[in-house]
């Protein structure tokens, strides 16, 4: 049976069991259950802890973004500057095609304002956000999947598609309606690939 892997912050971590369940007789998905990807150099070494530990994946559906933008204090610049994102986001690539799997980016999904708000996977870490910055980083990273041919899932033009962007009370994460929705694309997506 062909495998999928998911790798990604809370935002993956919400809809990773309905991707599950969604492809459930037509290939097996896997993801780090106990894990949040966080930033992208987090994300790496996770990746490459999965490839070890499960193989060869024919499709990697991915995402980073809230956290690389997070300026935690006492920081005064964001954990990865656009700079460092872009370079990361490439060494990710690099290790997902030496895997030897298709690779789907998935955006970073929009926030109506900016402010803070704790991570609900047990990090303890307040996350801070501001949709500039979403647009940024998303910008960013679609140069990179159109410079290295890579499929985006646009999470971020899915949940414009709802006033309140699927957003749950803490401004950041999203209802369970929204991450019902970023299954089915995702699932669709992967799909098309396997």
């Amino acid at each position: 049976m062909k495998k999928v892997l998911l790798l990604g912050d809370s935002i993956r971590m919400g809809y990773d069991e309905y991707v599950r369940d969604l492809l459930k007789d037509k290939c097996e998905v896997y993801y780090d259950d106990k894990d949040n990807g966080r930033f992208a150099a987090y994300t790496l070494w996770q990746a490459n802890q999965l490839f070890r530990k499960h193989g060869k994946f024919d499709v990697v559906h991915w995402n980073n973004g809230y956290w690389d933008m997070n300026i935690e204090a006492p920081m005064t610049k964001a954990m990865h500057p656009i700079d460092e994102y872009i370079h990361f986001l490439k060494r990710i690539i690099g290790e997902i095609r030496s895997n030897g799997a298709a690779i789907i980016f998935a955006t970073t999904t929009p926030v109506l304002s900016s402010g803070y708000s704790l991570d609900n996977t047990g990090t303890a870490v307040h996350i801070q956000f501001n949709n500039d910055w979403v647009v940024h980083y998303n910008e960013t990273a679609k140069r990179v999947a159109a410079e290295e041919s890579i499929t985006v899932n646009d999470l971020y033009a899915l949940m414009l598609q709802e006033k309140n962007y699927y957003k749950c009370e803490d401004g950041l994460h999203l209802t369970e309606e929204g991450y019902r929705l970023c299954a089915e694309q995702a699932a669709k997506l992967i799909l098309e690939k396997l």
